[in-house]
């Protein structure tokens, strides 16, 4: 798949990005991608190929772009490796829900301006801490985000944290889909069930599923990737981007 670096003015920098493009003509429908708490990485790289295969033009920014670059990580290891989660959590600090809203319009406005891409509104789509994201951005750029999907997402719904997604579910406009992993302690059954809860008085249409894999279950180079599951989620987003995109 063509790959296009891009360089996008954030609200606190410049953000090195990628756009992934199928083979042949545009314009294609545009997809912001969220990558992990590992961030871009070569495994998010060839996710981002992938769903341009499905014919999306999809776009992979460095969300940790305020770090001005950073030694990637080996997801392997790093929930065993104390020091390389406390660098993982610097480099994640400055994204409040505010940090990531604001970067998100910038992103979004990158995408929608290229001539690759179709349309007045997007997808987003999020993997662990970009599941979150994902949700976030949808609700901080209302009806410019079409579709967001999260992926083995965490926090999505913890009443105590003003941050929390659920507590933007009123301007949401996308149509929302979130496949949780089984077991998974970073999205329990009280956030799955406050998450139902708000989504539907909000009236925002939605799906929520469990997935029988484990959190990180659509990542390959996660070790709790599960093959099997990671190809619904590919399904599940080219049946929700088809559906919603214009």
């Amino acid at each position: 798949m063509p790959r296009t670096a891009l360089t996008i003015e954030a609200p606190d920098g410049t953000c090195a990005a990628t756009l992934h493009t199928p083979a042949g003509e545009g314009p294609w429908r545009g997809v912001l991608m969220y990558p992990d708490a590992g961030g871009v990485r070569e495994t998010f790289l060839g996710m981002a190929d992938h769903l341009a295969d499905l014919g999306y033009a999809v776009l992979l920014p460095d969300v940790y772009y305020r770090a001005g670059g950073f030694a990637p990580f080996d997801v392997a290891t790093l929930f065993g490796d104390p020091a390389e989660l406390a660098r993982m959590g610097e480099l994640a600090r400055p994204l409040t829900a505010e940090a990531i809203g604001a970067d998100a319009a910038a992103y979004v406005d990158s995408l929608l301006a290229r001539p690759e891409v179709r349309g007045d509104a997007v997808g987003t789509t999020g993997y662990c801490m970009g599941g979150r994201a994902s949700l976030i951005a949808a609700a901080a750029l209302g009806g410019r985000v079409a579709a967001a999907a999260s992926f083995h997402g965490g926090r999505l719904a913890v009443g105590d944290d003003p941050d929390s997604p659920h507590h933007r579910a009123a301007d949401l406009r996308a149509t929302v889909y979130v496949a949780a992993g089984q077991d998974d302690a970073s999205f329990g059954p009280d956030q799955y069930a406050l998450l139902e809860e708000v989504l539907t008085a909000a009236d925002v249409r939605h799906t929520l599923e469990t997935y029988p894999a484990g959190h990180g279950f659509a990542v390959p180079d996660n070790p709790t990737h599960d093959a099997d599951a990671e190809k619904r989620h590919w399904a599940a987003l080219a049946d929700l981007y088809a559906a919603t995109l214009p």
